[in-house]
């Protein structure tokens, strides 16, 4: 053997041994790339295969797919059939193989593309030099060079809040753990807002010798925020203005959420009582008369995808009233063809407009009623003032002190806020221009008037007007107010019969000129028995006893509908 023959030799054994003893993954595949000529026992060891099984075995052995047999971290399978992350770096026909830890997998060129789309630049602080390392994108952010660049001193000037962020990092670094802020910086005279993530680095003896992390401009994410926050405080305050409940419903849980008080205000629910789902809503709250319609209107609302309105009355917990309530919302689904996932919407309590509503009915249905009673006494009375008078002096006379007193009447009406007027009221308007009237309880007067207060209804206002107008005419003419020692007693009280009770009146004149009963029927008795028997049902005595004329009525009272009373 040759001198050359032997230095080939021994340089062979070294490559082998080299190759043998090399402590990561080799391979060598031929030249087509099909076939692994050989492979090193730690490349063995690491796809769990027995010595020597790799060497002559196809390359599908070592990767399914030849795009893996290529550099960068890829996915191999080992002979247990476990999945394991590895560097691959190949230079022609040779393979260096190494496993990789989960982190350093992740780490790979395609996840800086990422993180550069997400606006997230890659910072390092070295304590020993003081020198900050930024990326591109972190350089970017905070207006300068990228590399190892500038120092802590350079960036701190930029700080809005240097104080505060130095005493974050310090206490973080302190207690060794990961740090994250918000805070401002001025960089070519525009203020950003930046969000800044940390993480103290150690060497194996624990000494602290530096800091990495990365660095994101959140400015236009902070904008949005604060002005979806005007825009929801708009929006709270245009609700509460109009009194609108605010929520939410999730549908898979049948949870809601309350978004205001005037929700809890509408359900009588203090906050400790916490909300109320589809399930009690519909089986405990609503209205049992209700509860099909909404229902019906829930499912039309989800079958035809529109917006839901629902009208419902609603037990209210605090003190158990009944409220209607109007809701309005719309279903959010995740895609066009599928299940909505939650509805949103407001709710009103709309009770008492309905109820002003149905009072509006119910006070034009009573104006009709009180015009066609009002005309039907006026043709009455223009009939019989004609039938009486003895020319048209005495026509006039009649008839205007008539028409007044009606018109009296129906200002006491108008004027009262439940169109009601005072009985006392009425016969003192038309007895105290003939004569003094006595005081609450006395006798001192001409007229004396004794009895409970008592408002009437108008039903019974205006007839019971017209009748005490022409008991007063009478008395004034004929009667005990003719001369200057008569009197006139009006007693009242309420008997307790019918629903709303009944009145009962006597008109009592003494002292007048002496009386007999008259020849003819006159309009005070025409209307009395018209007006009163026909529209009140009142039961009505007269008697012309010599000393003095007297009347006895008893008028049941109707019963006050409560919607008609503005104030309830």
């Amino acid at each position: 053997m040759t001198e050359g023959t032997k230095h080939d030799s021994a340089l062979t054994d070294v490559r082998h041994a080299a190759f043998d003893g090399a402590l990561v993954g080799l391979a060598l595949l031929s030249e087509d790339g099909r076939t692994v000529l050989g492979a090193n026992p730690a490349l063995h060891a690491l796809l769990a295969r027995p010595s020597g099984g790799l060497d002559g075995a196809p390359a599908t052995d070592l990767a399914d797919d030849p795009a893996s047999l290529h550099s960068g971290i890829r996915v191999w399978r080992r002979a247990d059939g476990v999945e394991i992350d590895v560097r691959v770096r190949r230079s022609g026909a040779t393979l260096v193989v190494e496993a990789v830890d989960a982190d350093e997998a992740a780490h790979s060129e395609a996840n800086r593309d990422a993180m550069a789309a997400a606006g997230l630049g890659e910072w390092r602080w070295d304590r020993a030099s003081g020198f900050v390392t930024l990326s591109h994108r972190a350089a970017r952010i905070l207006g300068q060079p990228p590399g190892r660049s500038v120092t802590w001193g350079v960036l701190r000037p930029f700080l809005v809040e240097p104080a505060r962020v130095s005493d974050l990092i310090r206490e973080a670094v302190d207690k060794r753990e990961p740090y994250r802020f918000e805070t401002q910086i001025t960089v070519g005279g525009r203020d950003l807002v930046v969000k800044v993530s940390g993480q103290a680095l150690t060497d194996e003896a624990g000494t602290f010798t530096g800091m990495v992390g990365v660095v994101q401009d959140i400015t236009t994410r902070i904008e949005a925020r604060s002005e979806w926050l005007a825009h929801d405080h708009r929006l709270r305050a245009a609700t509460a203005v109009a009194r609108l409940g605010i929520f939410e419903w999730h549908m898979l849980d049948d949870h809601a959420v309350w978004e205001n008080e005037r929700m809890y205000e509408i359900f009588g629910h203090a906050p400790g009582d916490g909300t109320v789902g589809k399930t009690d809503f519909l089986d405990g709250i609503l209205h049992p008369d209700d509860r099909a319609a909404v229902r019906q209107a829930i499912s039309a609302a989800l079958r035809e995808d529109r917006d839901l309105q629902i009208i419902g009355r609603i037990r209210r917990k605090s003190d158990g009233a009944w409220r209607t309530i109007e809701m309005g919302g719309r279903f959010e689904r995740d895609a066009p063809d599928r299940l909505p996932r939650r509805l949103i919407g407001v709710v009103a309590d709309v009770t008492d407009r309905r109820l002003a509503e149905e009072r509006q009915i119910l006070l034009i249905r009573e104006l009709h009623h009180r015009v066609k009673n009002t005309l039907a006494t006026v043709q009455a009375i223009v009939g019989s003032t004609a039938r009486t008078a003895t020319d048209i002096d005495s026509f006039y006379e009649a008839f205007v002190g008539r028409i007044k007193s009606l018109a009296h009447t129906h200002s006491v009406l108008t004027e009262a806020t439940w169109q009601t007027a005072s009985l006392t009221g009425l016969l003192t308007n038309e007895l105290r221009p003939y004569a003094e009237v006595a005081d609450e309880g006395g006798d001192d007067g001409r007229v004396v008037l004794r009895g409970p207060a008592l408002d009437l209804p108008s039903e019974i206002a205006v007839p019971v007007g017209m009748a005490i107008h022409e008991l007063t005419t009478n008395a004034a003419k004929y009667g005990a107010l003719s001369n200057r020692h008569g009197r006139v007693t009006v007693a009242w009280d309420l008997e307790p019969v019918g629903p709303a009770g009944t009145l009962r009146l006597t008109w009592r004149e003494t002292g007048g000129p002496p009386v007999s009963p008259p020849r003819r029927q006159g309009f005070g008795s025409r209307l009395l028995h018209r007006v009163l028997i026909t529209q009140v049902q009142a039961e009505v005595t007269t008697d012309y006893a010599p000393d003095g004329f007297s009347l006895t009525m008893r008028a049941p009272l109707p019963p006050r509908n409560a919607s008609l009373n503005p104030l309830a």
